[in-house]
């Protein structure tokens, strides 16, 4: 997992991970709050079958 930092830029904060630019918001409160969802959402395991190939079932079409 790459390390998340945030910059302050003019009046903006920016979200970086390592040194890309992902993320701009108008408070440091809301910088942190996003990243700290973001850690708790890749901490989680993934769902039951995840990874095994498509997500939705679908009927393949007859073409004749």
């Amino acid at each position: 997992m790459k390390k998340y930092s945030i910059v302050r830029i003019g009046s903006e904060y920016v979200v970086q991970a390592g040194e890309t630019r992902i993320l701009k918001v108008a408070s440091r409160r809301e910088a942190a709050k996003l990243v700290t969802d973001a850690a708790e959402l890749l901490q989680e395991e993934p769902a039951p079958g995840a990874g095994e190939g498509s997500s939705i079932g679908r009927d393949m079409p007859d073409v004749s």
